[in-house]
């Protein structure tokens, strides 16, 4: 009987195997899709946005390099100067509701508790890059990769599940289902799926165009949708605000491609060939549990909006990270009572306000006569400097917050990458998957004290180049702060914290 099984075997699935395995786990992965490669993976349409806050997880594990390599992005876009002491200001902003955001306006003043860091700016990807690292990693943790095998039925105890994917059955200590919007694990578990309906149906599409110099490059709002050209030749996104009326309701040709197209964009333009297209919506869903029993869910198979401003795939992946070292040392016996609840209770609100955001962003972009006097006044909003920081806060993905129960407000928030003067940064002491203490004052009862979990917590003292007035800091292994001192080390609050996360001590 396997550890863990779980269903879907893209980036969120992937990874999440990596990070079970990392904490002593026996992984099988099930994966609908016979070929590793599609049209739909490479880009143009499988590419994607990697947030700053996505790009620091692969940090923290050792493979942002190799996703860099992978997407051939540009190198100089990310990181920082290597002997800086404070975080410099972002070089790169998303955008909401397709009006784009200007670094030069983010107060940097109000990002507290940065420092330098690799993964200081988020990167443009694909699903074949980021997959294609993953699956490396993953193969070489030793966790088994079974494709062409879709779940079809799912039975759950107390002790184990059963799953049925290809004609056989496997058995695990739980299930995890990453298998995407269209969750077969959701559906055959009986999870509660509630949101809201979808305003419009979108479009994705790789098309030859007769004219394309009638089509402006980006974001392009009209009165009667959007459409998005991207520099790759053909690729074309839409959405019309047809209630999602037209989504899988008919075949996608070329003639009604090209009507929605001459309709959004008020121009008589040609599509000579569709190579390949899809529909999707804004339908906006999150499931009210993200564990029920011993079947667990992440990603869109948990949660589904619409793609505005590229926060599916990040949501994914901090999902991953926080439920991975979780379900592990549930799995080993080494967890303290509650842990794998926490993953709910922590996640179930991050992705709800991703829905909210995007929802927010529909509204702005309907159409209506009253539209352009709403987006004017979200421009000029965001324009400002308290709007555009408000903005980046809430996507670069470096500002979520858990409530731990403590009011420090780094406690429960990512953790800056504090270096030491060696040279050592918390980045590369993550990357084995153990709680980390970072103790700056080398303080000998601390140190003591830590003993009692260090088959749990890797343990680093010396000075920091930065330390931000901290004595000393303890990181969960998703690289969230557990508890956090000032010079008036308490030793009690700490051996709390570890063992709230990290169990009992072994001494």
């Amino acid at each position: 009987m396997r550890d863990a099984v779980i269903a879907g075997g893209g980036p969120v699935g992937l990874f999440l195997a990596t990070e079970l395995a990392l904490g002593g786990c026996s992984v099988l992965i099930l994966e609908r899709d016979e070929e590793v490669t599609s049209q739909w993976k490479a880009l143009p349409l499988g590419m994607r946005g990697l947030s700053a806050g996505s790009a620091e997880v692969l940090y923290r594990r050792g493979l942002l390099q190799a996703v860099i390599d992978a997407s051939g992005a540009d190198t100089a876009k990310v990181g920082a100067a290597p002997d800086a002491v404070e975080a410099p200001g972002p070089r790169d902003v998303s955008h909401f509701a397709g009006m784009g955001l200007d670094a030069a306006d983010i107060d940097v003043s109000a990002l507290p508790y940065r420092l330098p860091s690799p993964a200081m700016e988020g990167l443009m990807t694909s699903l074949e890059a980021v997959s294609s690292v993953m699956t490396q990693r993953a193969t070489a943790l030793g966790v088994d990769i079974l494709r062409g095998a879709p779940v079809t039925a799912v039975t759950h105890d107390g002790e184990s599940v059963t799953v049925t994917a290809g004609g056989q059955e496997y058995q695990a200590r739980y299930l995890v289902g990453c298998d995407g919007g269209r969750s077969s694990v959701r559906d055959l578990a009986d999870f509660d799926f509630a949101g809201t309906e979808p305003l419009f149906t979108g479009y994705v599409a790789k098309v030859t165009f007769a004219d394309p110099g009638q089509l402006s490059l980006g974001f392009n709002l009209t009165p009667n949708g959007m459409y998005l050209r991207t520099p790759f030749e053909g690729h074309l996104g839409m959405m019309d605000f047809d209630g999602g009326s037209f989504d899988r309701s008919k075949p996608l040709t070329r003639e009604h491609l090209q009507e929605v197209l001459r309709r959004i964009t008020g121009t008589d333009v040609t599509l000579n060939d569709v190579h390949l297209a899809s529909s999707f919506t804004d339908r906006a869903m999150q499931v009210t549990t993200y564990r029920k029993g011993r079947v667990l869910l992440a990603g869109d198979a948990a949660h589904i909006h619409s793609p505005l401003g590229g926060q599916g795939l990040n949501l994914g992946i901090g999902d991953a990270v926080n439920l991975g070292w979780k379900l592990a040392a549930t799995v080993q016996g080494i967890a303290p009572e509650g842990l794998l609840d926490t993953y709910t209770s922590e996640r179930h609100a991050v992705g709800a306000a991703v829905l909210d955001w995007s929802r927010a962003q529909v509204a702005t972009m309907k159409p209506g006569p009253n539209a352009p006097a709403l987006r004017q006044l979200v421009h000029e909003l965001l324009s400002t400097p308290d709007g555009a920081t408000f903005a980046y806060r809430r996507t670069t993905g470096l500002f979520n917050r858990y409530d731990l129960g403590s009011a420090h407000p780094l406690v429960g928030s990512t953790a800056p990458d504090f270096r030491f003067e060696d040279g050592a940064r918390l980045g590369e002491l993550l990357c084995q998957g153990q709680g980390v203490l970072l103790n700056f004052r080398a303080d000998h009862a601390l140190q003591r004290a830590a003993t009692n979990w260090e088959d749990r917590i890797r343990y680093a003292a010396g000075p920091a180049r930065n330390d931000l007035g901290f004595s000393a800091v303890l990181v969960r292994p998703d690289g969230v702060v557990a508890w956090a001192s000032g010079e008036a080390l308490d030793l009690d609050t700490f051996e709390q914290a570890a063992a709230r996360w990290f169990g009992s001590p072994q001494n």
